[in-house]
């Protein structure tokens, strides 16, 4: 191999290792058997959610994660081989991974990280199954604004009372 060539793995390398370790996830995944169409519309998917999805040899992610703590990950890197890596929600990817493997048998979850941890498969599929972050602020909203409510009518009720009382 020209020293060439070996500079430019070298450098992916070093590429895939930086996007692992800036992301908040990264959820690897086998995409054998899926249509064109089917990664195409997938891709869009992660992309709305600013989600990146790169096909990446299992050599150089075996590479990638020496000497990280996400070495668990080696034996995911088996056959073909995407991962999809989120900057932003740490379960995003998950959620959209999991909804479309649910739609279509041809894709297969193989692992991945989350929170910036290696994360069993059971782990990631009970993550996407958990509410998004918006979902969970408006059910705090929603908690909070239940005894404001409570407090309110009782005090209209003490206010009509003495208006009754008055009257």
């Amino acid at each position: 191999m020209s020293e060439a060539a070996i500079a430019k793995k070298a450098e992916e390398v070093k590429s895939v290792n930086a996007q692992l370790l800036a992301a908040e996830s990264a959820i690897v995944v086998n995409y054998r058997g899926l249509t064109v169409e089917e990664v195409t519309d997938l891709r869009k998917q992660l992309r709305d959610a600013n989600i990146k999805m790169s096909v990446i040899k299992n050599k150089i992610l075996e590479r990638a994660v020496e000497g990280t703590d996400y070495e668990d990950l080696k034996a995911t890197f088996v056959g073909p081989t995407a991962v999809a890596f989120s900057d932003e929600d740490p379960i995003a990817p998950a959620k959209i991974l999991k909804k479309f493997a649910d739609d279509h048998d041809a894709l297969e979850i193989k692992g991945g990280i989350i929170e910036k941890k290696v994360q069993t498969l059971d782990a990631i599929n009970e993550y996407a199954t958990m509410p998004g972050r918006e979902d969970l602020l408006s059910m705090l909203a929603s908690a909070l604004q239940d005894p404001m409510r409570k407090i309110a009518r009782a005090v209209k009720a003490v206010a009509d009372k003495g208006d009754e009382e008055a009257a």
